[in-house]
């Protein structure tokens, strides 16, 4: 029997055991946890069970991780131990954060690359402050997308957006790192140059790709050179990405013989990359083949510092990523929809939670999906969506004891007008359906306390299928149907030079100016589902970190998306739950879809203890590995 711990809604942090981390850090200078994806469920009357450390015996698959002097938890072992080696080092948070990025276009080619965009929360720990840094770029600004069907807007060579990514990583090193880019490359170069062993489940994705591949040569000629796709185990290398990583360095190593200081070499490689030689051949590849993309296009990018969006939750501070993110907004607005309930009264994923949990969802998609834009583009009444006043109104709409349809959006304050009720039809030649998205996730602490949370991606696996010429790179398929609308009225509609939206939103938690949790997951639509509910887990229910990402969890899919209401609504849940509570959200009128045991989301996260002890925990259901020093 799962045990829970009573809550105070207005005061409580979650109650932890101090006695045995001090045993557990003193044991072991360097800790990790690591399991491959779709992990099954352990038997405890057949197997032993790894308690999560200071849960007073909470089953999890596999313990929390300690850290003293940092912590890594990431997508990825060798990603996770990039980032280590800056932390022993003395890098910062920064430092480890790019660290970590570089090795993940190797060894989750799929899911992120430099070419890619990403969101960034960053805690600051000698001043206090969080922001957030988008490092998320537009569609070309020659993009007609009138002319284009759902497959070309999702794949190929009019399908994309800058790549912000790249960008996103000097920007970060620059304010907050200490380290060369030379340095913090220097593990992703040698994985790329020397090789590293395929995983299972990068080879499955290669294998269910091929075709995607075979449609272009550029990428053929990366992962398929002689016909076949690598095999698990084999060693692969990627010659082209370290050269694009080594004429960054160039810039950086030149600007600095020339009596340049660090910020200038940083610089130098940014302007390599989006004004250089480096954007000139990006731009060439793609006019010679019919693209849109020119060399202003990459020299009109720039990294946004933004001020994160932000609400309390039973006496916590939550923070996460503004406007273009989608679920920052997400994860904030459900926590303030439910915040009236007594959810740890009715028990730990028990149907009537599950409930409040799906009809937040639902509320929040639908507000969401009608406001959040570009706002460069148009006016995003923000502090109006995650006021709680707004909140009040649209929790009227919750009915306890009956799922509702999937509702029309409300009117925040500062909306310049009402949305419209009834959307047309989508442009012929475009499905009205979303595309599914694939990223990853990971948590950076430093021994000052600083805290990066990164959430990058590709938008759909491989973004758009094509390597950029001989960068090695993959763009961002942001101009797919989900990350824009597929309705030329709405202010999402794929625009020349509008950022798409997506739904990266990497979220910190303070109580009382301390650090209390960061926390983050892939899984698109997702997303801000995960986060929502691993929130709940650790805030309300008091689960140890890592029974908290390893608890089964629902997500929310609409027909034909989230942008109609009336749309038809699915919940999923995962094979784990226990079958009265699947049972019972269908008897509330939930369309109930089972899964399997491990599939939705793949959550990394830090958790702070009331004695400042970290703990890691790292998701069983892709390869997260956590890391702890």
């Amino acid at each position: 029997m799962r045990r829970t711990q009573s809550v105070d809604d207005a005061q409580r942090r979650p109650r932890v055991e101090s006695s045995r981390l001090g045993a557990v850090a003193l044991s072991l200078l360097l800790v990790v946890a690591a399991c491959g994806p779709q992990a099954p469920e352990a038997d405890p009357a057949t197997e032993p069970v790894a308690s999560d450390a200071l849960t007073d015996g909470l089953l999890a698959h596999r313990p929390a991780v300690p850290g003293v002097q940092g912590l890594v938890t990431a997508g990825h072992p060798l990603a996770a131990m990039a980032g280590m080696q800056m932390l022993t080092q003395g890098g910062t948070a920064a430092d480890a954060a790019v660290a970590v990025l570089a090795p993940l276009n190797l060894v989750e080619p799929m899911m992120s690359g430099a070419g890619g965009n990403g969101f960034f929360t960053i805690f600051d720990a000698a001043t206090g402050e969080v922001v957030s840094l988008n490092a998320t770029g537009a569609a070309p600004r020659a993009l007609d997308a009138s002319a284009l069907s759902s497959e070309e807007l999702e794949r190929g060579i009019h399908a994309g957006v800058v790549p912000g990514l790249l960008g996103g990583w000097i920007a970060l090193l620059e304010r907050y790192g200490v380290m060369s880019l030379e340095t913090v490359l220097a593990p992703a170069i040698r994985y790329a140059e020397q090789g590293h062993p395929v995983d299972a489940y990068v080879a499955r994705s290669l294998e269910a790709s091929r075709e995607l591949f075979e449609a272009h040569a550029t990428t053929a000629a990366v992962f398929l050179p002689d016909g076949e796709l690598p095999k698990p185990g084999a060693m692969v290398r990627f010659p082209q990405l370290a050269r694009t990583f080594r004429r960054l360095l160039e810039a950086e190593d030149t600007a600095r013989l020339n009596g340049g200081s660090r910020k200038s070499g940083l610089q130098a490689a940014f302007r390599r990359f989006y004004r250089g030689d480096i954007a000139r051949d990006m731009a060439r590849f793609y006019q010679d083949r019919g693209g849109a993309f020119t060399r202003d296009d990459f020299a009109r990018y720039e990294p946004i510092w933004a001020e994160p969006v932000r609400t309390t939750y039973r006496g916590y501070d939550v923070y996460s990523s503004p406007t273009t993110s989608r679920g920052g907004l997400e994860v904030l607005m459900q926590l303030n929809l439910v915040e009236d309930y007594d959810l740890a009264a009715l028990g730990h994923n028990s149907a009537e939670a599950l409930h409040l949990v799906a009809e937040a969802i639902k509320v929040t998609k639908a507000d969401v999906y009608a406001y959040a834009v570009d706002p460069a583009q148009a006016s995003m009444p923000t502090a109006g969506l995650v006021s709680k006043t707004f909140a009040d109104g649209r929790r009227a709409l919750i009915d306890r004891g009956r799922a509702m349809a999937f509702p029309e959006a409300g009117v925040p304050d500062g909306a310049a007008a009402q949305v419209a009720r009834a959307l047309p039809a989508p442009r012929p030649g475009v499905d009205e359906r979303s595309v599914p998205g694939s990223t990853t996730s990971f948590t950076v602490v430093d021994a000052a306390g600083n805290v990066v949370v990164a959430t990058p991606t590709l938008g759909s696996v491989w973004g758009t299928g094509v390597v950029v010429g001989e960068t090695g790179l993959f763009f961002n398929n942001g101009s797919r149907v989900g990350s824009t609308a597929p309705y030329p009225e709405h202010v999402n509609y794929a625009r020349g030079g509008q950022v798409p939206i997506l739904n990266n939103s990497p979220t910190f938690v303070l109580k009382d100016g301390e650090p209390v949790l960061a926390l983050g997951t892939p899984g698109g639509e997702t997303i801000g589902q995960t986060q929502f509910q691993v929130l709940l887990n650790v805030l309300d229910f008091g689960l140890g970190i890592q029974e908290a990402v390893e608890a089964p969890r629902i997500s929310l899919d609409a027909d034909p998306n989230f942008y109609r209401a009336g749309a038809d609504v699915r919940v999923r849940v995962e094979g784990r739950m226990a079958p009265t509570v699947t049972a019972e959200l269908a008897r509330l009128g939930h369309e109930v879809e089972p899964v399997s045991e491990y599939v939705l989301g793949n959550m990394q996260a830090v958790f702070w203890t009331e004695t400042g002890a970290m703990l890691a925990g790292a998701d069983p259901r892709r390869m997260m590995y956590a890391v702890g020093w």
